[in-house]
């Protein structure tokens, strides 16, 4: 019995090899216009992503400009010990991961929350409008947003301050008190980010088959119903994706937001200070840029390690929401 089995299985290897091959090439030339508009993009990745890898190298040397990257003395881990090794290196990690779950988390589901409103007046004229108001903020520069942040908050002529003094409360010193922080800057992204966010998931949307909603209205399903059956099933590999993705740069603030908002107050350190504008700060007064490289290649490899085991853990659940 087993030689008829060994007989069969070395007649049909051959043939599922040949039909992979001339069927992938069948593929090839089927796909050939498409795989042509992704070259630019494509050239572009790999000059501006994969080339410059190179600099890698940096983080392990005593970088020198006179000498190059490759010229430079190999020193091995000393600067990822001078970035370890400081008292505020766990205060910048924590700090770092704690505010980009509480910016991932909001805004996924502030911006699912609009992007389902947006979809029940997207017929309407005030539509477009809505959504140029909600984009609007993403083009504009934190530095700017800054100003306006400093003009609500300054203790003596603050807006707050001043509503707070009409209500007969005393005044906050939000730029001496550490504690409101997080919750302001997670507003502030929320304000800067969630009309981007919500444009993706209302294409999401409006890419669900208008026959599945009006089989629910059939059967009597409300809009409660109907967002909870069908809206969030249908976008759940869209979220898992996105999330993944975010994963994948939880350890890069966003420096703008953590540099100019608390406008570098040494007094918010404890819950503003974040891995991005630590090194800033270590470049500017020490001029180190191997240590720099060193913390910029300490975020990447942690933050691909953080999507591999999301991504495992989305396959243990559901392959089909895996992003590989």
């Amino acid at each position: 019995m087993s030689e008829p089995r060994q007989t069969k299985q070395s007649s049909f290897a051959p043939e599922r090899v040949i039909r992979r091959i001339f069927g992938n090439q069948r593929e090839f030339r089927t796909n050939l216009s498409l795989l042509s508009m992704a070259l630019p993009g494509i050239a572009l990745l790999f000059i501006f992503a994969y080339l410059p890898m190179l600099g890698i190298l940096i983080a392990f040397k005593d970088y020198r400009f006179n000498l190059g990257i490759l010229g430079s003395e190999w020193i091995g881990f000393q600067n990822f010990r001078f970035l370890f090794g400081t008292d505020a290196a766990f205060r910048i990690t924590r700090n770092t991961l704690l505010m980009n779950t509480l910016f991932i988390s909001t805004t996924t589901v502030c911006a699912l929350i609009v992007a389902i409103l947006l979809n029940e007046v997207y017929r309407s004229r005030m539509s477009k409008y809505y959504q140029t108001m909600l984009f609007f903020p993403y083009f504009i520069s934190w530095v700017i947003v800054s100003y306006f942040v400093f003009a609500f908050l300054n203790g003596q002529t603050g807006l707050i301050n001043q509503w707070i003094d009409a209500l007969g409360i005393k005044r906050i010193a939000w730029y001496r008190s550490a504690a409101y922080w997080p919750v302001i800057l997670v507003l502030a992204n929320l304000w800067n980010g969630i009309g981007f966010s919500s444009i993706i998931y209302l294409a999401g949307i409006l890419g669900i088959s208008p026959e599945l909603f009006e089989a629910a209205q059939i059967d009597g399903a409300g809009k409660l119903k109907q967002i909870r059956y069908i809206t969030l099933p249908m976008l759940y590999p869209m979220i898992i994706i996105l999330a993944l993705l975010a994963i994948g740069r939880i350890f890069h603030a966003d420096f703008g937001l953590f540099f100019f908002l608390p406008r570098d107050n040494p007094l918010l350190y404890s819950t503003t200070d974040v891995i991005d504008t630590f090194v800033y700060r270590s470049l500017v007064e020490l001029g180190e840029i191997s240590m720099a490289a060193a913390a910029g290649f300490y975020q990447s490899f942690i933050g691909f390690l953080l999507v591999v085991a999301a991504n495992w853990v989305v396959r243990r659940f559901n392959e089909d929401y895996a992003l590989y």
